[in-house]
Formats: C-alpha cells, structure tokens, sequence
C-alpha cells in the first residue's frame, strides 16, 4: 500500500512507516499523476480533493487532519466509493483561544476594561463556540448565541435569532461550517445588509469560513474586524488587510495539542480502517478545552497582533503560505 501525505502535516513522520510506503510531498506536488498508484491521501485544506485529482487514481481514502472538508467534493468521493474522515474538534481550544486573545487586545486598544459592558454574539455553537460561550460567559460577557442546526434539534430556549444577535451585539463572533446553498446556507452570511442592519457591533471576527464574510463588505464597514480565515486565500483583499485590527494568516487553530489531535486522530482512523497499530502522540491538553480561565490568562498565552504585524508587513499569496506553512505552533490555554 502506498500513501500520500502533505509535508506539513507535523508528528505523523515515522508513524505509519511500518505498514505502507510513505510519500510525503508538498502541496504543489500532490498532482493526479503523483496519486495513480497511492492508495490513501492524508492532506490538509489546501489540496483540493476533486475529480480532476482522484479520478485516475487508486485511493481508496482521504484523511484530513483539519476540522473542515470545505476542500474535498465528497459527492464525488461518495459515487467514486472514496472514504473521508476528518479531526472534527481537534484545534477548537486554538481557535477559542486566538477569538479571546483577539478580543482582550481590542479591548485594551479601545480603553474597554469591563467585560459585562459587552455583549458578545457567538453564530455557530459547535466544537469551538461552544468554548468561547464558556469561556466568555465565566469572563463576565453578557452572551448571545446563535445555532440553527442546534434550536431546531434541541429548541429554542438557549438560542436567538441572528437579527437579535445584529440589534444587540457590540461583538458578533463566527464559527459556522460553509454551507453555499439551502435554507442553512452560511455563505456571505455576513455582509452588507446585516452590517448595516447591527446598529451597536464594534468587532466584527471570522475563524471559521473565509466565504462567511463578504470581505469586500467588511473592508468598506466603518467597525473593527479580526479575522483568520479569508475569501480567495491566499490571495486576500488588500483592503481588508489594512483595515483589519487582527489579521492573521488562517493559523487560529494552529496549536501544537490541536495539531497532536488531529494527526492522532488521522492515524487512529487509518488503524481502525486497515487494522493497523500505529501509536501517535498524544496532546497534553484537554481536547475541551481549558475547564476554567480568565481573559488575562488567555491574553498570557498568545497576542495575535505580533503575527497580524508579520502578515500586515508582506501580505503577497507566497509569504500568506510560509506564514501558515512555517508556523511555530503555539501552546493552548491551560486551565487555570
């Protein structure tokens, strides 16, 4: 068995050496050609797992060690009998903890010291927003949630509406899946028309979809903007990047225990798929997250303007990729 493995995918090396022949290539370099004869493909979001790329090859599985799959057509690895598994939840403390440190640098900036003066607006209260509702909520933020998915399987009670979220949110928070069609649809979810329509938003953040947001909208909107995850990546908006407070290149999540998990995760799916017994390393830290922390303690652990200044002073695609390529992988939030 041969697989395929994008080169910065880290703690994988050595792993499953023991059971297949291991090919580990850059992104540029995982071509139709170099998959005919592999039989699994382990990526991350910037290969396009398409028809263009598989159809000619032997794969019989993808595995991607990232949250999303926004980069892999799933209908047709379904009709081509293609498995795909992901690592759903392995960066979310990450990304939790880059949307408060954001938070609490835009604070200190704007001379805001208390966090109950605030309402924030979490869209999207899966693996991640559920941890920044936790989080925000033992801060002392007053807290407004908004899930579709989850008010119609669980009821409304614990859930508004996103035009409650726009009238009363000072800072409005995403972390949605990208859905571009149907009634759950998120794509452009926030643009023109629902900024104009949120008469007391200041920050407005996306770590989750770069399509969510329109970026030419929020480039022309008069509030603050901290955002990770961009449309056209890496190709951004130059606009948005000079007027964004926090501007980073698609790295929220990219803890050294998120990419544990999801590397963990990667292998103990190929194991339970083809019986092997490859034993990754295991992250030190609580997959939930930290159980209970401050905003300063969370400030402590990472300041992402030190890599919105990186990214602000060379915003070319090619240094966007080595920024994300060549990340040193920060530490979590501990609890405290």
């Amino acid at each position: 068995m041969k697989i395929v493995i994008e080169s910065h995918i880290p703690y994988i090396q050595g792993l499953l050496e023991p059971y297949a022949q291991v090919c580990y290539l850059e992104t540029d370099q995982i071509t139709a050609e170099a998959l005919r004869d592999a039989q699994v493909l382990i990526t991350r979001t910037r290969t396009k797992c398409n028809e263009a790329l598989l159809h000619h090859s032997a794969i019989q599985m993808i595995a991607t060690a990232t949250i999303g799959t926004d980069h892999i057509d799933l209908d047709y690895c379904r009709r081509a009998g293609i498995k795909v598994v992901n690592a759903p939840g392995c960066n979310a403390p990450a990304v939790a903890q880059w949307v408060m440190a954001s938070i609490g640098q835009w604070m200190s900036h704007k001379g805001i010291s208390r966090t109950q003066d605030l309402t924030l607006g979490v869209v999207g209260v899966g693996h991640v927003g559920s941890i920044v509702a936790r989080w925000a909520k033992q801060m002392g933020f007053q807290l407004l949630l908004c899930d579709p998915p989850r008010a119609q399987r669980e009821g409304d009670a614990a859930f508004a509406h996103l035009s409650e979220l726009q009238a009363r949110c000072h800072i409005i928070t995403f972390h949605t899946p990208l859905y571009r069609e149907g009634a759950l649809s998120t794509y452009h979810l926030c643009d023109a028309d629902f900024l104009a329509h949120a008469p007391h938003l200041q920050l407005l953040m996306n770590a989750a979809r770069g399509p969510i947001c329109h970026n030419e909208a929020l480039a022309q909107w008069q509030g603050d903007v901290a955002i990770d995850c961009w449309e056209n990546e890496p190709h951004i908006l130059p606009a948005l990047l000079e007027k964004a407070f926090v501007a980073t290149p698609h790295i929220a999540g990219y803890s050294a225990e998120g990419k544990l998990r999801g590397t963990a995760m990667v292998v103990e799916a190929l194991n339970r798929e083809f019986g092997w017994h490859a034993i990754p390393q295991a992250a030190q830290a609580p997959y939930e997250g930290a159980a209970h922390v401050t905003l300063h303690s969370v400030m402590q652990t990472y300041n992402p303007l030190l890599d919105t200044a990186q990214l602000k002073a060379n915003p070319t695609p090619a240094h966007f990729e080595h920024l994300r390529n060549h990340y040193p992988l920060r530490k979590e939030t501990l609890p405290l």
